[in-house]
C-alpha cells in the first residue's frame, strides 16, 4: 500500500521514505521536502472559482511537484465538470499524478477521470464502524486520531478493506469552520 502524508501528518525527518510514499505540500515554495510530493489544492467542495483553481495548478507546476492532491473535492455529479477540467489542465502541464480527496465515495462519473480517489478521510472512531459502501479496491483511506498503540491494527484494517494508498495516523487535522460544516 502506498503511503500518503497529508499536510497535518508529515513524516518525521528521521523516517526513510521510499518510492511508495507521497508527501502532500500545503504551499508552493516550501522545498524543505525534497521527496516526491503532491501540491495541495483546496477545491472547497466545488465552490472555488475555476480560475483560482487553475492558477493554483500553474503555481504548483512552476514549483516542480510531481502531481496534485485535490482536497475537499466535491463528490456529487454536479462537480465532475470542473474537476475534469482541472485534471485535464494538470495533465497538459505535466502533472499526471492526481489524487482526488472528497473523503467519501464519489459519483461513478469520477471513476472515468483516471485519478486516484480517497474515499475515506476521517477519525479512527468513524473508520472502525464504516461500511465502505461505494468504494473500490485501491481507493485511498486517510484515518486520523488513531491511538498510538492501535496504529498497526488500523493499517491492517485498511489493508483488509482494500485501501491502495493512505495513512493511519495519531495526528489530527486542523479543522476550520468551513471543513467542520461539510464534514
Amino acid at each position: 500500500m502506498k503511503t500518503l502524508f497529508p499536510p497535518y501528518a508529515h513524516p518525521s525527518p528521521y523516517l526513510e521514505l521510499d518510492t511508495d510514499t507521497w508527501i502532500v505540500r500545503e504551499q508552493p515554495g516550501d522545498r524543505r521536502i525534497l521527496h516526491q510530493s503532491l501540491g495541495r489544492i483546496d477545491l472547497d467542495w466545488g465552490s472555488r472559482s475555476l480560475a483560482d483553481v487553475l492558477s493554483d495548478v500553474d503555481a504548483w507546476r512552476a514549483d516542480g511537484v510531481e502531481g496534485l492532491f485535490l482536497d475537499r473535492a466535491p463528490a456529487g455529479s454536479g462537480g465532475v465538470g470542473p474537476v475534469a477540467l482541472t485534471v485535464r489542465l494538470a495533465a497538459r502541464r505535466g502533472l499526471h499524478r492526481v489524487v482526488l480527496n472528497p473523503g467519501v465515495p464519489t459519483h461513478p462519473l469520477y471513476r472515468d477521470l483516471g485519478v486516484r480517489i480517497c474515499t475515506f478521510e476521517g477519525p479512527w472512531s468513524a473508520y472502525q464502524s464504516w461500511d465502505g459502501d461505494g468504494v473500490r479496491p485501491g481507493d485511498g483511506h486517510i484515518v486520523h486520531g488513531v491511538p498510538a498503540p492501535l496504529l498497526t491494527a488500523a493499517r491492517r484494517l485498511m489493508g483488509r478493506r482494500g485501501a491502495g494508498f493512505g495513512l493511519a495516523t495519531d495526528a489530527a487535522p486542523r479543522i476550520s469552520a468551513a471543513t467542520a460544516s461539510h464534514g
